[in-house]
Order: C-alpha cells, then sequence, then structure tokens
C-alpha cells in the first residue's frame, strides 16, 4: 500500500476542509464548547492553519488564514447552522482516531474524508429496535436503583418502551420533534395515572420521573454551568436555556395529563414504598448501565468500559454520600471520573468521553429539576420551588467542583 501524501502537499483549501468536517462531525456528537474548540485549535496548528473557532449549540463559526501568507490574504470565514448534538461515541472514537492517523501521515485528506464519510451509514432495523429497548430497559433499570415495587418498575418500563418508540417516530418526522418531550411526557403521566387508578397505588411522580430518565437534560446543565465556568458564556448561557426549556416541556405534558385526569374524574392512588432488597438495586444498576451504553452509541468493545464507568460513578456517589454527605459523594464521583477519563485518554490515546460522559450520566440533576417543578406545580408552594432549586444548585456545584478538581488532579493532554 503506497503511502499517503504529505499534509505539505495538501491544498490549503483542502486542509480548510478537513478542519471544517472534523469541526461539524465533534459538534454533532455531542462534544462541549471548550473541548471542541481545543481540539480544532491543535489540529489547524498542525496543519500549519491559523483557525478561531467559535463553538454554540447550534452552530459553529470557523475563521482560517494561512500564516505563509499575509495578514488578509487568505483569511476565510465559514458560518454554520447545525442541530444541537448528540453524544455518540463510536463515532466520536472513529473521528478521533481517523484525525489522529491524518495528523501521523498514516492517512491522507482523500481517505479520511472517505472515512468520516462513511459513518454516516443509516441506522439499521437492529440498532434502532436496540435504541427502543434501552429507552425501556433504562427506565427499568432507574426504577430499580430507586427500589420501586415490582408494579411501578413495570409500568416505568413499557412506559419506557412506548417513548423509545416515539423517539424513533420523530426521528423520521421532524416536526413532531418539537413536541416531543411535552407529549412524551403526557403519555407517561396518564398511563401511570390509569394504573394507579384502576390496578394499585403506584409512587406517581418517581414512576414518572424514571419513565422519563433518558429525555431529562440533567448531561446538558451539567455541560452548560462547565462552559459557563470555562468562560464560554455565550455557548452556556444557551445549552442552559435549552436545557431548561427541555424541563418546560416534560413539566408542561405531564402537568397537562393530571389535568385532563382531575377533568374526568380519575383519582390515582400514590403510595410511598420502597421494599425492594438490595439485590433488585445491583441487578438494576447492572441494567441501566447496559442501557446507558447503548443509547450513547457505544462501540462494543466499550461496553465493559462505559458499563463501568456508569456504574462506578453511581457507587462512588452513594457510598461517598453515606460517608461525608450526598454533595461531597457527587463530587468525588466527578472528580474520580474525569481523573479517570483524562488517563485513558492520555494512556490509550481515546477519547476520554468514553469514560466521562457515562460516569456522570447517573449523577446529573435532571430528575431533581422536574421533580422540584412538578411539586411546585402541584402544591402551588413556592417554598417546595426554592427547595428544589436549591437541591438542583447542590448538585451542580458538587459535580462542576469534582470536574474542575479532576483536571486538576490529572490535566488532560487531549481535548476529547
Amino acid at each position: 500500500m503506497s503511502n499517503p501524501p504529505p499534509l505539505s502537499a495538501a491544498s490549503y483549501a483542502a486542509r480548510i476542509d478537513f478542519v471544517i468536517e472534523l469541526a461539524e462531525r465533534l459538534h454533532a456528537y455531542g462534544t462541549t464548547a471548550q473541548r471542541l474548540e481545543g481540539a480544532i485549535s491543535a489540529v489547524a496548528h498542525r496543519l500549519r492553519l491559523e483557525c478561531e473557532p467559535w463553538s454554540n449549540p447550534t452552530g459553529l463559526i470557523l475563521t482560517f488564514s494561512d500564516p505563509q501568507r499575509g495578514p488578509g490574504e487568505s483569511d476565510t470565514t465559514r458560518v454554520i447552522r447545525l442541530p444541537p448534538g448528540d453524544t455518540d461515541l463510536h463515532r466520536l472514537a472513529e473521528t478521533d482516531r481517523i484525525a489522529e492517523e491524518v495528523l501521523a501521515g498514516r492517512l491522507g485528506l482523500v481517505d479520511a474524508h472517505a472515512q468520516m464519510s462513511a459513518l454516516d451509514t443509516p441506522p439499521t432495523r437492529r440498532s434502532r429496535a436496540m435504541q427502543v429497548l434501552a429507552y425501556g430497559l433504562a427506565a427499568i433499570g432507574i426504577g430499580g436503583v430507586l427500589r420501586l415495587p415490582w408494579l411501578d418498575i413495570g409500568v416505568a418500563g413499557v412506559n419506557g418502551l412506548m417513548i423509545g418508540l416515539l423517539v424513533q417516530w420523530s426521528e423520521l418526522h421532524p416536526r413532531f420533534k418539537e413536541a416531543l418531550e411535552a407529549v412524551t411526557a403526557m403519555f407517561a403521566a396518564i398511563v401511570t395515572l390509569l394504573v394507579a387508578t384502576y390496578v394499585a397505588p403506584l409512587n406517581q411522580n418517581t414512576v414518572i420521573i424514571a419513565s422519563l430518565i433518558v429525555l431529562l437534560p440533567g448531561m446538558a446543565l451539567t455541560n452548560a454551568v462547565n462552559e459557563l465556568t470555562s468562560q464560554h458564556l455565550v455557548s452556556g448561557t444557551a445549552r442552559f436555556a435549552g436545557a431548561v426549556t427541555t424541563v418546560l416541556k416534560l413539566a408542561i405534558g405531564t402537568i397537562i395529563a393530571l389535568y385532563l385526569a382531575d377533568v374526568v374524574g380519575l383519582h390515582a392512588q400514590v403510595r410511598a414504598s420502597r421494599p425492594q432488597p438490595v439485590w433488585v438495586e445491583w441487578g438494576a444498576l447492572a441494567a441501566a448501565a447496559f442501557a446507558f451504553a447503548v443509547l450513547f452509541r457505544a462501540q462494543w468493545r466499550d461496553y465493559p468500559k462505559v458499563m463501568a464507568a456508569a456504574a462506578g460513578g453511581y457507587l462512588i456517589s452513594r457510598f461517598g454520600g453515606q460517608a461525608f454527605g450526598s454533595p461531597a459523594g457527587i463530587f468525588l464521583a466527578a472528580l474520580v471520573l474525569t481523573a479517570a477519563g483524562n488517563a485513558y485518554a492520555r494512556w490509550w490515546n481515546r477519547p476520554g468521553a468514553i469514560l466521562r460522559v457515562p460516569g456522570i450520566i447517573m449523577l446529573v440533576p435532571g430528575s431533581v429539576s422536574l421533580r422540584g417543578l412538578l411539586t411546585l406545580i402541584q402544591q402551588q408552594d413556592i417554598d417546595a420551588g426554592q427547595t428544589a432549586v436549591l437541591a438542583v444548585l447542590n448538585i451542580l456545584l458538587a459535580l462542576i467542583a469534582g470536574l474542575l478538581f479532576g483536571n486538576l488532579l490529572l490535566p488532560a493532554r487531549r481535548n476529547l
């Protein structure tokens, strides 16, 4: 096999096109602003380009110039409108590998474009079915971790499966996507209310939240505050607004269902019961970790690492919380998983997000924010709302502190 032409032989336009495609893909696969801009700047420097990237959740601005030409002679600016990214660990890892091979001189730009284009194959029926099943399994897993009764776990699982189907439907019908969160929340709440009325009492709000767990924007909230602390103020503010809007849409759908139930005279029986033994929690944790590996679209070979990271984050926060208090447990979990992700990127030369993202997914404050908003609306009590806001704030502060000090404990050599 012939060696690829050296990067010095690539044209200025070809190098720009490669950086633009790389930036678009990193954005699409859920990379935060500070990491995306750092990665693009490093790649552009090694391609002998001057690049000033600017990233926000819905677009990119990339300004290029050739340092070998005079100022203003080669300036090129690209403004790219993009939808908000979604975590895809497999494609992120492959994109990172392709970029590394290009920079190492083992892969030419033409072949790199071809390999990145090959990542755009549409999902198969099998992969779509796996995603739907993962929604149900995640809901079952969270219900088991919370030690809900078997009926509650079953209702959450059925809701999760139907939500997975609605999510797949929205991928094929973009107009439906705008109302997805409200519709899925309304569906989950109606099913929960019907079962609690005609079958047996349920932990009403907890079952609804377990059903919606995958749609909750806890990761977006965490990333938003992380970007704000990194002085990426526009991106952080936009991401935070998007996360709050998602919580509001989920709450709106739930409240509509509660209102309709009241209008038609449904009287749901509510209970607060957590009867399950410890072994159910452990089995449910394994199920939830597997579900997140599927939902994050990890490669098969990365499933053990992703599952270990998700379970490890939960266990560290739980036992650390029992010993030192809940915020301290979340801080320790975020610190350990951030340092572990940086170590993995440093010594295995693969994206640290493979460990970092699933590691903090069980810690994020999405469920607390939705529970607090539902409590505020149901009880019409400002004090309940203030308590919920403080709970979310405590979790966010502990998470961000863990992320910051984890990066200080073991700095990342790679931006991904």
